[in-house]
């Protein structure tokens, strides 16, 4: 029997699971979006069919949410605003979940799962010329300079950290091979996740406009990186300092200050809850966006996102509100 036809024997198993399972999730009378049934198929597939008796269905790895939410009366002036219990994948809050928007910086999520999935963090890397001469106005950057060599681990605190978009670039081109290539592999990625919602031209989210995620499949990329102790150690830290190699082989260390206030106590996270990391991320197109992970008194994990508000100060109190609900 061919591995075609026992996949669309599994699939046709399991899918009916897929979408009982989602009821529990919100609305039960409401239409699941025709995005369910492919991307539960998706990941029906990439099972292991030697091990079929141990896997998981989609239903059960991730929240699946349908269209039409009740917003309980609650209004954001953000574009998109979700909150998700991933203890029991149980829904706290969603509105427009599904507008593909740009992510800004928000996008290093999705580098960071390509990098700790493909990367060896041990590797060290030399900066080249393209990562360390980015001309965007506005683009952060951590100052590299090309021939200096870092750890790939470094860059990853780097880019989740300080949210250098020069160490994004470099670490991609590591991994990658170029830019492109790198690109590609997210976009792979994201697909697998079901993340059918997402585009990226690039690993760091300086805006383009064929450029662009989901609420719903950040919630996707991140309920998976909060797996990895690699990356919980990473976007737990509100500083740190990344050593390395500068041109002339001298041993140097870059000082990193998390942009994540909730971790710096410059923003304070509602009583009971504690924010264990996150990413942000803010351009003109984008506005500012916050994807946290965190947690209540009796462990309870959540993931929360908010896409597009109007400024720092509105994404991290429009987030202190969706973190109340998790109390």
């Amino acid at each position: 029997m061919s591995i075609k036809i026992i996949r669309r024997m599994v699939f046709a198993v399991l899918l009916p699971a897929v979408m009982i399972s989602a009821a529990g999730c919100g609305n039960k009378n409401a239409e699941l979006l025709p995005f369910y049934e492919e991307s539960a198929a998706s990941q029906v597939q990439s099972l292991s069919i030697a091990g079929m008796d141990k896997a998981e269905t989609f239903a059960e790895q991730v929240c699946v949410i349908p269209e039409k939410q009740n917003k309980g009366g609650d209004s954001f002036s953000s574009a998109a605003q979700l909150c998700v219990n991933i203890t029991d994948q149980s829904l706290i809050y969603a509105d427009h979940i599904y507008d593909r928007l740009y992510p800004a910086s928000v996008t290093k999520l999705f580098s960071a799962y390509v990098i700790l999935k493909y990367g060896n963090l041990d590797d060290m890397v030399t900066i080249s010329g393209n990562a360390a001469n980015i001309t965007e106005a506005g683009a952060k950057l951590s100052g590299m300079k090309e021939g200096e060599q870092y750890s790939l681990r470094s860059l990853l605190e780097i880019m989740l950290i300080y949210s250098g978009n020069d160490a994004a670039l470099a670490a991609a081109e590591h991994v990658g091979g170029s830019e492109e290539t790198f690109a590609e592999m997210m976009n792979e990625e994201a697909k697998k996740l079901g993340a059918a919602g997402s585009h990226f031209v690039n690993p760091h989210g300086l805006h383009n406009e064929d450029h662009y995620t989901t609420a719903y499949d950040i919630y996707l990329v991140l309920n998976e990186l909060v797996k990895n102790k690699d990356f919980t150690d990473i976007v737990s830290m509100a500083e740190c300092e990344v050593p390395y190699q500068d041109v002339s082989g001298e041993e140097k260390t870059l000082s990193c200050t998390s942009t994540n206030r909730f971790l710096l106590g410059t923003q304070k996270a509602p009583e009971g809850i504690t924010v264990i990391g996150g990413k942000t991320g803010t351009t003109l197109s984008a506005g500012s966006c916050l994807a946290v992970y965190s947690k209540n008194e009796d462990e309870n994990e959540y993931i929360s996102v908010i896409l597009k508000a109007g400024n720092g100060d509105e994404v991290f109190s429009q987030m202190s509100r969706l973190l109340e609900m998790c109390r």
